[in-house]
């Protein structure tokens, strides 16, 4: 037992790396005072600066201590700062301008180190494959260093080396995070109980693939296929040939950092567009594909000049994860109902996704719900940031039984990273101005059955077609000028034509004349919202491409519905 080794662990193991260091309970020992005495010295100095009257005289001189000792302590507790340089609603603006320096300003490690592992990994010197290779890094992060290189293809290159010695000082600090998580659970005002260490296996789970280089290279690909329609999304290729788990070779990706505006704005990039870009690529992640990057700090996002305003660049695929299906469904399930103010509905959404235990009782819990979101979507939804919404539970976790699912808590980080990314390029940004447009141009589209049922649910509240929601979904939609209502309206014809489209039409025909009236004022309003972009030529097309496959079979399933219309009244 005394011989056990984590050299061979290629995945995280929380029960192996338990056993390993029970077995050396001195290095935990050891480490545990370590990392005591830098916080302690930390926060030692800031409550003496107020008494001896040194405040403002040490203020920079704390943050950039607090960097110092995250560096010192290594890559896990480097990550926590990158997570939290991205969040300029919470962080100071003198701590946040050093933690920035976290995300790619890190000491690197000797380069001689650095060659070495490359002749190792690529089995050959370094000019053999490489026709020229910068002498030192162009950027140090918390697992790797970053040489920039040309091929002798000819392709510029990114180099990434993984640091060496990674395995040892990663498993101590999740040993010990671990054991902390569940030693502090039940002391905190948050309803986390055992999940907290579940955190802590999430995010072990996460770090151990951001230490295989060839897991990283295999993301890459399946997230620049998913955004291979998407010109304004850019994906750098992997070069496979020399690709090692320590080594992992890419594009070079001509950009600005999206923390360098002044780059940016000098390079006349729309730094609006690019937050559209980035928060839609991030919806689509979550809501279309179900597979995400949970660490979109500004080091591994770069602004990419282009057409319209430019584009984004994704880099470090490290840390991606997996939405599933049923999740995915949930979480429209989830908006819809937010949308519709069904909040027992919502309640049971927060069961399916796992923020409530199977079996809870919600009914006393559904007021509450109301209580939070019962305004996130109305008269103040331009206020709405996921600052404020995490704020908010946070009261409802100490009253009611909610919990933080282990597979969410990635997800809320992401999202609170982008948040936090807009908010740097644009401090007037509102995330809900791109995220609300998104979800109501994909619920009007209804490229799927499923999303066509959502927007029935949207549009019908007790058995009454909704004429306000309508209208306003497609006012909120058109707040994206890239939308286009005449493809949407084609594929609403069509649907309507469609089998799957006679319950539709019938409530659609008996929503024309309920209340024992003819609904023309609510038509005249969506008339006078859509009129001025719709031209008779493109209404013409648009009626042409619906109708160009209506069979005589789907013309005479449609007539009883009309029929039905004139029996009824």
């Amino acid at each position: 037992m005394g011989r056990i080794s984590l050299s061979h662990l290629r995945r995280y193991d929380a029960t192996e790396i338990a056993r390993y260091y029970g077995l050396r309970p001195w290095w935990a020992v050891w480490r545990s005072l370590r990392i005591i005495w830098y916080f302690a010295g930390f926060i030692l100095g800031l409550k003496l600066d107020p008494w001896f009257d040194r405040k403002a005289q040490n203020k920079l001189r704390r943050a950039a201590q607090l960097r110092q000792i995250l560096t010192t302590l290594g890559p896990a507790y480097i990550k926590v700062g990158q997570a939290l340089s991205t969040r300029p609603d919470l962080i100071r603006r003198d701590y946040l301008d050093e933690l920035i320096k976290l995300q790619d300003q890190l000491p690197p490690f000797p380069n001689e180190i650095a060659f070495r592992i490359l002749r190792s990994d690529l089995d050959a010197e370094i000019d053999e494959v490489f026709d020229d290779f910068s002498p030192n890094p162009i950027a140090a992060a918390s697992l790797a260093q970053v040489y920039k290189a040309r091929l002798k293809t000819g392709e510029e290159v990114a180099v990434k080396v993984q640091r060496p010695n990674l395995l040892p000082t990663l498993t101590l600090d999740l040993y010990l995070m671990r054991w902390a998580a569940g030693w502090l659970a039940p002391w905190l005002p948050l309803n986390l109980g055992h999940d907290l260490r579940l955190i802590v296996d999430e995010f072990g789970t996460k770090l151990f693939e951001e230490i295989d280089y060839l897991n990283e290279g295999r993301n890459a690909e399946k997230f620049a296929t998913h955004f291979r329609n998407d010109p304004t999304v850019k994906v750098p290729k992997i070069y496979w040939r020399h690709c090692t788990q320590r080594v992992l070779i890419l594009e070079w990706i001509h950009g600005f950092k999206l923390t360098d505006t002044a780059s940016i704005e000098q390079a006349g990039l729309d730094t609006d567009a690019l937050i559209r870009i980035g928060v839609t690529a991030g919806l689509r992640q979550l809501l279309e594909y179900g597979f995400f990057h949970a660490d979109p700090h500004p080091g591994n996002l770069f602004a990419v000049p282009g057409e319209n305003g430019g584009k984004m660049a994704f880099i470090d695929f490290g840390m991606m994860d997996q939405l599933e299906e049923e999740a995915k469904e949930t979480l429209v399930d989830a908006v819809v109902h937010l949308i519709n103010k069904d909040y027992v509905d919502l309640a049971h959404d927060f069961v399916k996704l796992g923020f409530l235990a199977p079996g809870t009782d919600i009914y006393p819990i559904v007021p509450a719900i109301e209580s939070v979101l019962g305004d996130i979507m109305g008269d103040s939804v331009r206020d709405f940031n996921f600052k404020t919404i995490t704020d908010r539970f946070s009261e409802l976790m100490y009253d009611y039984p909610f919990r933080v699912p282990a597979k969410f808590a990635l997800i809320i980080r992401s999202l609170v990273t982008q948040e936090g990314l807009a908010i740097t390029l644009n401090p007037d940004f509102r995330i809900v101005e791109v995220a609300y447009p998104y979800v109501a141009r994909r619920l009007l589209t209804g490229e799927s059955p499923r999303l066509r049922r959502r927007l029935i649910e949207v549009l019908f509240k007790d058995g009454k077609f909704q004429w306000r929601r309508l209208e306003n979904m497609i006012a909120i939609a058109r707040a994206d000028e890239t939308f286009d209502l005449l493809p949407t309206a084609q594929l609403g014809l069509q649907y309507l034509l469609s089998d799957e489209g006679k319950y539709l039409r019938r409530q659609l025909l008996l929503a024309l004349t309920e209340d024992d009236r003819l609904h023309t004022e609510e038509v005249q309003q969506l008339w006078n919202l859509i009129k001025d972009e719709i031209q008779p030529a493109r209404i013409f097309n648009a009626a042409l491409g619906a109708i160009a496959d209506f069979s005589t079979a789907r013309a005479a399933a449609f007539m009883p519905s009309v029929v039905s219309l004139t029996d009824f009244r």
